[in-house]
């Protein structure tokens, strides 16, 4: 009995007892940092370097251990698709024992993508990883201080929309006066001479670009079109060959998003005549009418896109056969046959489902697979864990 109530004293006795986990605290341990800028224009002047040396002078005067440095160099922080950025995610997430700080000079530094920048500091810190920014010391160990720094995020955010929205304005007005201000099509070449305005002038592709319109006109097949350009030395998927023959910017014309619909005489050397251009675009339009129609995602063609072809492995395209209103899936591999009705291809499929399909007496693996799908779901949105 006495034993008994030296036990019942002894509280780890009722750990087992226990609801909900420990919480892991972030602790000075070891760090990994990250650096970056949004152009190739800021790698020229000092800002990478300013970056390091402040976040490596703060690790150094903490006694906080650098295990590895990640960024150093441009990246966009629209949204969290970078590969340094993701790739020093996966390290710290895979030395989780060992990280327990990211250190970047500040929190745009680390993300502009707001509500994601949340998530993937929330995800962090369950890991016991606490994002610190030098110019901007906030302890994300209190309510208050995550608080703090979710506001620095949303405001990193808010102040990116701004500076996009002033340089959309600025492209608009570029582009409202004729004059292209992005990246040229092939084809293309940007002269600059002192004292006069910006020519857009063709070189030697966009010569052939011309001949693949009058191929064009002239009943030549797009699969020809491309072959013929190849042996010329212009080497063009069909996809490729596809949009470029239905930009309306080698005939002089302009079209961009800013402009909202609209569509404007271009500064730029015509390619071809506007004649010729709507002579290519009216084949093709007619071309594809009187064969098959490319279908968009729906209930029709569910495995467009998911099922891989038995030969080539790339994956299947679906379309509805004007003759027979039949839908098939077919691979765009130039050469290759596969070509399937989807009605059999979808039997198939629920054959091969039917074998994974779960009864009443299986609810609790029902809410096991639900949870793992969730999760899953969550983790492919994020683009992170």
């Amino acid at each position: 009995m006495s034993t008994a109530l030296k036990q019942s004293d002894n509280l780890l006795v009722f750990s087992p007892f226990a609801k909900g986990e420990q919480k892991r605290q972030a602790s000075k341990g070891n760090c990994v940092i990250y650096t970056r800028v949004s152009s190739k224009e800021q790698t020229k002047g000092m800002s990478l370097e300013t970056q390091r040396k402040d976040c490596e002078h703060y690790a150094i005067k903490n006694s906080i251990p650098i295990l590895g440095h990640f960024g150093g160099t441009y990246e966009s922080a629209k949204t969290d698709e970078r590969k340094e950025f993701n790739r020093m995610l996966t390290f710290v997430k895979r030395s989780k024992e060992k990280i327990s700080i990211i250190i970047v000079y500040s929190v745009d530094r680390f993300s502009r993508s707001g509500a994601n920048a949340i998530y993937i500091a929330d995800q962090l810190k369950k890991q016991g990883i606490a994002v610190f920014a030098v110019t901007q010391p906030t302890d994300t160990t209190t309510p208050s201080g995550r608080f703090h720094q979710n506001i620095q995020f949303i405001f990193s955010e808010y102040d990116n929309q701004l500076r996009r929205e002033k340089c959309m304005a600025g492209v608009k007005e570029k582009l409202l006066a004729g004059i292209w201000c992005t990246t040229v099509p092939v084809g293309y070449d940007i002269v600059r001479t002192e004292g006069k305005p910006k020519q857009i002038i063709l070189n030697a592709k966009g010569k052939l670009i011309r001949y693949a319109f009058e191929w064009k006109a002239s009943g030549m097949s797009s699969e020809d079109v491309r072959k013929k350009l190849a042996e010329m030395g212009l080497k063009l998927s069909n996809q490729r060959l596809s949009d470029l023959l239905r930009n309306p910017f080698y005939c002089g014309l302009i079209v961009h998003k800013a402009l909202e619909g609209q569509v404007l005489e271009g500064i730029q050397e015509r390619a071809v005549s506007r004649e010729l251009f709507l002579e290519v675009n009216q084949i093709m339009a007619g071309s594809h009418k009187s064969g098959y129609s490319v279908l968009p995602e729906n209930n029709k063609a569910p495995l467009k896109r998911f099922l891989k072809c038995d030969q080539c492995g790339r994956f299947l395209r679906a379309y509805k056969a004007w003759k027979n209103q039949k839908y098939y899936y077919k691979c765009n591999t130039p050469g290759c046959c596969c070509n399937k009705r989807a009605d059999e291809l979808h039997d198939i499929f629920r054959a091969v489902l039917s074998g994974y399909v779960l009864g009443v007496e299986d609810e609790g693996m029902r809410y096991v697979i639900k949870q793992q799908m969730i999760i899953t779901y969550k983790e492919r949105e994020s683009n992170t864990f």
